[in-house]
């Protein structure tokens, strides 16, 4: 009982010491504006074994920080959709697929150049051309990019690396075995994927809307977040078992139900749960590293680091742009995709267990990766800059904004050029008003440049950029970017040099208003409101009704929401 009792306590108390770690460094780390999960590493190194030794079951610490891999790609998989998946299946068979095989097979000659055998080689070159999947897409939510082109360009060679672990695995297994074990390996593998990845989504669509209705007509909150524990949980298992990763599976599943009513809700349910677990897996990479180990030979490390990001940044831009993708997309793409992954770590592992690497081999390649992967928000923000100053070139850039721009006055700035944008220019044009966009999309900026339209490359949370579109002599400046954060970026940078000009800003729904009429936005119109009473004045309109009430109808609850949202600013200040 004694030692029961111990055991109950020390798993309380490595619980205890996470949570500290988390609540102390990571707004530490915020404060000087350092990634949190860089925050979560150095905690993870200051905690762990080779550190003050506070935590002592490391490994089962390890197997329950896979879970926050598993959370996330659950609720990436809700963000997505089948349709939307179908449209990236060129960037997932294709650029992702040649990203493994030409990666794996560069890096693999570079070990064989090392003195590597053929069986090291091949286990170092397919782990070490898998990225980070945890850090690349965590930066890349926390942007607000998932959806975006370069996001899912991205994503795409994320999902097929996740594909990929399922031979290495087998190779890895099969190199500590006989030699004639390899093929047969890898037809297993192959089979068994397959096999369940086709159960389970066949069981999926059958089972989980009628699932997720009948725990809804209950309207019990607690059985609503149980099932989706219960799902990702049971897929994670699921695809474990038939020996493709966990995190795969709660993609599929998410993937499942993302066009389904119950969505918002399900993500809404998962948030904690994952944030948390993500914090905890950040933290168990810190713990596998061995300072004492790393120093010594720190200096080969930083050499192996640097070679093997800048390979493999190499690799995926050169492919990248094979598969088409406009040259600043590609280049940051391969930024992103640069540094080691988790898998890795579980290769690496694997290998050095069959004796298939000298263990020293492997704590070196184990350190290469950890460093690598913690410089994931560094190789994020050069990629960021590089796509800037080339589409910059590209598009015009600041000399050429500030060339068009030096005979305006009394125009509309308009900050984004999607679909509102150019509805917002079209309508000024109408009016006879001169207007000047600038846009992050070079996508957007091309098509518009073809035709004729005075769009440029630009961030309008940047001084210099607003500046050179003459904001100082503009009559006003509109706001129609989709994402809320960069949305409110570019209005408090606005604002915070001309307080008085007009502002009118595009809002995705009513629940970011207030933040919005905070920031001094002179007008916010809320999107999917604007859309309800267009649609409601047609309901209206087919039943007969007559123009001006129907005018009279909208323009009350445009101004009920109007005030609403700034009822809500003022509550909050």
């Amino acid at each position: 009982m004694p030692d029961a009792a111990s055991n109950d306590y020390s798993m309380l108390r490595d619980a205890v010491v996470f949570l500290l770690a988390a609540i102390v460094v990571v707004p530490l780390f915020r404060h000087f504006r350092v990634n949190s999960i860089v925050g979560y590493i150095v905690a993870g190194i200051v905690i762990g074994p080779h550190g003050l030794a506070l935590i002592r079951d490391v490994e089962g610490t390890h197997r329950l920080a896979e879970f926050g891999i598993v959370f996330m790609l659950f609720t990436i998989g809700l963000e997505l959709s089948f349709e939307r998946l179908k449209t990236m299946a060129r960037y997932v068979f294709g650029l992702g697929l040649a990203q493994v095989v030409v990666t794996g097979a560069v890096l693999a000659s570079g070990a064989l150049i090392f003195g590597a055998g053929w069986g090291q080689a091949a286990v170092i070159g397919g782990a070490l051309a898998l990225s980070s999947t945890a850090f690349v897409l965590q930066l890349l939510s926390e942007r607000g990019e998932l959806s975006s082109h370069f996001g899912r360009v991205v994503l795409s060679v994320l999902l097929l690396q996740d594909l990929a672990v399922v031979p290495g695995l087998a190779v890895v297994t099969a190199l500590g075995s006989e030699p004639e074990a390899l093929a047969w390996a890898l037809i297993v593998a192959g089979l068994k994927a397959i096999a369940a990845l086709g159960l389970l989504l066949a069981v999926g669509r059958l089972v989980l809307r009628p699932l997720y209705r009948m725990i809804a007509e209950t309207r019990s909150p607690e059985l609503f977040a149980a099932a989706t524990l219960l799902v990702v949980l049971a897929t994670a298992w699921g695809t474990a078992a038939a020996g493709l990763s966990m995190a795969l599976g709660a993609f599929l599943a998410g993937l499942m139900l993302a066009g389904t009513e119950y969505r918002h809700q399900i993500e809404a349910d998962i948030r904690p749960a994952r944030g948390l677990l993500l914090g905890l897996f950040f933290m168990s990479i810190g713990m596998l590293l061995d300072l004492a180990t790393i120093i010594p030979q720190l200096p080969a490390i930083i050499a192996a680091v640097a070679l093997l990001i800048s390979s493999k940044a190499l690799i995926a831009a050169a492919l990248g742009w094979c598969f088409r993708l406009p040259l600043p997309v590609a280049v940051n793409a391969g930024l992103h995709l640069a540094q080691g992954g988790e898998f890795a770590f579980v290769l690496f592992s694997l290998a050095m267990g069959a004796a298939v690497l000298p263990m020293e081999m492997g704590q070196f390649l184990l350190a290469v990766v950890a460093i690598s992967m913690t410089l994931t928000p560094l190789l994020a923000l050069a990629g960021r800059k590089v796509q800037a100053r080339l589409e910059q070139r590209a598009a015009g850039g600041l000399e050429a904004l500030m060339t068009e721009t030096e005979g305006y006055s009394d125009h509309v700035v308009i900050a984004g050029f999607g679909r509102v944008g150019r509805t917002v220019a079209q309508m000024l044009d109408a009016r006879d008003v001169q207007w000047i966009a600038i846009d992050l999309d070079a996508k957007n900026i091309a098509q518009a440049r073809s035709r004729g339209l005075q769009v440029f490359f630009g961030d309008a949370a940047q001084d210099a950029i607003t500046a050179a579109a003459g904001l100082d002599r503009a009559r006003a400046a509109v706001i129609t970017l989709d994402n809320p954060a960069a949305a409110a970026s570019a209005l408090r940078n606005i604002k915070k040099k001309l307080p008085d000009i007009p502002v009118i800003v595009r809002a995705r729904d009513a629940s970011n208003m207030g933040e919005l009429m905070r920031g001094g936005a002179t007008s916010v119109m809320p999107e999917t409101i604007e859309s309800s009473l267009l649609l409601g004045g047609a309901v209206l309109r087919s039943l007969g009704q007559a123009e001006s009430e129907i005018d009279e109808v909208i323009e009350f609850f445009r101004r009920d929401a109007v005030e609403g949202g700034q009822r809500a600013a003022d509550d909050e200040q």
